[in-house]
C-alpha cells in the first residue's frame, strides 16, 4: 500500500531545482532503488535516498587519468562524513533529531577502501558504483533520516523538502571546499595503485609490500572484515623488507615517487614463519587486501597484489566432480567417483586439496595458505600417513612443477618441513620481519628432528627399564 505522505515528500525532493552548484541527478533517480522516502521500521524517522549531482567538474579540474578519480570521490565523501557531526544542515546524515540516531551510524562510518574487485561493505557510503566523477561533475548517492511527523499536512511536507534541500546544499558546499591539491593527491594515490598492479606481471611479480606499510587493522561494528577494516590505532609496527630478502625499488607511475619493499615473485614459494601471534596472518591479509585500492592513511596504500588471487582453507564441503589427484591417489570411504572427479562430503583436507588443485589448474597467479585455517595433514607428512596421500611439502620437494604458474605464500609456525621447501623464508619476531637462509633453516630442522628422534629413543629405553624394575 502506497503512503501518500512519503510519496508527496519524494515528489517534492525530486522536483528540487538546486542552484549553480548542485542538481538532482534525475538520470539516475530510480524509484524505490536510488530515490525513495520511507518510514523507518519503528515509524519514528523518514529515511530518504537521493541521487545528487554536484557541479564541480573534477575531471576537467584535475587532468589526470580518470581511473584514479575514485580516490578524489572517496576523499570528498569522507570529508562530508567528518563535517556531519558539526554542520546542522548535514544533520540527516547522522539522523539528528531522530529517536534512534545510532541506527544511521553506518552512513558516517569512515571507509578507507577506494575501490575493490569484490563487493565490500555495500551498506557503507563509499566511492564506486553510484558515487563517481565524470565530465558533468560528482555523482553522489546521498541519504539520511529526519524525524517522522505524525501526519503529513502541506506544512510538514514542505518542511521535509526544505530540510533535504539544505542538506543537498551542504553536501555541495563541502564538495567545493575540498582543496584541489588534496583531491589531486588522493586521485594520484589511487592511480598509482591501479597502474602499479597492472605493471607487476611485467616485472616478474605477483605482489608488492612497500616499506612503511601498516598492515595491522582496527575493527568496528561496521568494518569487521580485514579488507574493510581501518588502520590500527595505537601500536602498529611498520613493515620493512629485510635486506636478505632482496628488497626491490619501484617508481610509482603517476606520482613518480620511488618506493622500496618486498616483491613476491611469479611461481615462487614464500614462507611467512614465526611463533604465535607475531603478525603472520595479518601479513597474509595485507597481501589479499592488496587487490583493493586504499585511501591515504589506510596503511596499505603501497601493498599491491595482482587480481585473481586464491586462498585455500580446510572446510567440510560437498564436492561434485572435484579433482584431488594432486594429493590423493585413491579416495577414502564415503567419497564416490575417482581422484579426478570426486563427489561427496569432503573432509577439511580433501576440500582443501580441491581448492589448491583448482587454483593451480586455473593458473591462479598467487595462492595464499594460512596454517591457522589449513589442514595440517595435507601440508606436511606424518608417521601415520598412508602412501596414497602426498602432502604439499613432498610435492614442493620432489615435483615443484605440479604448482605450474602459481606462486605460493603461506604462514606457518609448526610446519618446519613445509617451511624448509620455501624459496625464501621471512620470520616475524615481535612483528618485525627478518630473513632466514633456507639452507641454514634446513640444517636447524634436521638437528631438531634428530634431537626429537634421540629423545624418543631415550624415552623408550627409560620406559623399558621401568618395566623391568616392576
Amino acid at each position: 500500500m502506497r503512503d501518500a505522505g512519503t510519496d508527496a515528500c519524494l515528489e517534492g525532493i525530486l522536483s528540487l531545482s538546486g542552484d549553480s552548484r548542485w542538481e538532482i541527478d534525475r538520470a539516475h533517480a530510480a524509484r524505490n532503488v536510488t530515490a525513495y522516502v520511507v518510514r523507518s521500521f519503528d515509524g519514528s524517522a523518514l529515511v530518504f535516498s537521493l541521487p545528487l549531482l554536484v557541479l564541480r567538474p573534477l575531471c576537467a579540474e584535475i587532468p589526470l587519468d580518470p581511473r584514479g578519480s575514485a580516490g578524489a570521490v572517496a576523499c570528498i565523501i569522507e570529508r562530508i562524513k567528518e563535517k556531519a557531526a558539526s554542520d546542522e544542515a548535514l544533520g540527516p546524515l547522522v539522523g539528528r533529531g531522530c529517536r534512534f540516531p545510532h541506527q544511521f551510524a553506518a552512513l558516517t562510518e569512515p571507509y578507507t577502501v577506494v575501490s575493490s574487485p569484490a563487493a565490500l561493505a555495500s551498506h557503507l557510503w563509499h566511492a564506486g558504483g553510484r558515487n563517481v566523477a565524470d565530465g558533468r561533475g560528482v555523482h553522489l548517492l546521498v541519504g539520511g533520516a529526519v524525524p517522522c511527523p505524525a501526519a503529513f499536512p502541506h506544512r510538514e511536507v514542505r518542511g521535509f523538502i526544505g530540510t533535504v534541500a539544505r542538506f543537498c546544499e551542504a553536501v555541495a558546499k563541502v564538495t567545493f571546499s575540498v582543496p584541489a591539491r588534496e583531491l589531486e593527491a588522493a586521485w594520484m594515490n589511487a592511480l598509482d595503485q591501479q597502474i602499479l598492479r597492472e605493471m607487476l606481471p611485467g616485472k616478474g611479480l605477483v605482489s608488492f609490500v612497500g616499506d612503511g606499510a601498516h598492515l595491522a587493522r582496527s575493527y568496528t561494528r561496521y568494518r569487521c572484515y580485514f579488507r574493510t577494516a581501518g588502520p590500527k590505532t595505537g601500536m602498529s609496527i611498520p613493515f620493512t623488507c629485510p635486506p636478505d630478502l632482496s628488497p626491490i625499488e619501484l617508481e610509482l607511475p603517476a606520482s613518480k615517487r620511488i618506493v622500496t619493499g618486498l616483491g613476491i615473485r611469479k611461481k615462487e614459494v614464500f614462507a611467512v614463519a614465526g611463533s604465535n601471534a607475531e603478525g603472520k596472518t595479518t601479513f597474509l591479509e595485507g597481501i589479499i587486501a592488496g587487490m583493493d585500492d586504499h585511501a591515504p592513511g589506510d596503511g596499505r596504500e603501497m601493498v599491491v597484489t595482482v587480481q585473481g588471487l586464491c586462498t585455500a582453507e580446510a572446510t567440510n564441503a560437498i564436492m561434485t566432480g572435484a579433482d584431488v589427484s594432486m594429493f590423493f591417489s585413491s579416495l577414502p570411504p564415503g567419497i564416490s567417483g575417482t581422484v579426478h572427479a570426486a563427489s561427496g562430503m569432503g573432509s577439511g583436507s580433501m576440500s582443501m586439496a580441491y581448492q589448491v588443485q583448482r587454483a593451480v589448474d586455473r593458473e591462479c597467479p598467487l595462492l595464499i595458505i594460512d596454517e591457522d585455517r589449513a589442514a595440517p595433514n595435507l601440508l606436511v607428512g606424518s608417521a601415520l600417513q598412508k602412501d596414497d596421500v602426498t602432502p604439499l611439502s613432498a610435492i614442493l620437494c620432489h615435483d615443484r612443477g605440479r604448482m605450474k604458474e602459481t606462486a605460493l605464500v603461506f604462514a606457518a609456525c609448526a610446519m618446519d618441513t613445509l617451511v624448509a621447501q620455501a624459496d625464501r623464508i621471512m620470520v616475524l619476531d615481535r612483528h618485525v620481519a627478518h630473513a632466514i637462509d633456507r639452507e641454514e633453516f634446513r640444517k636447524r630442522v634436521a638437528l631438531s628432528l634428530g634431537k626429537m628422534a634421540r629423545d624418543l629413543m631415550a624415552g623408550e629405553k627409560r620406559g623399558n627399564a621401568g618395566e623391568r624394575r616392576d
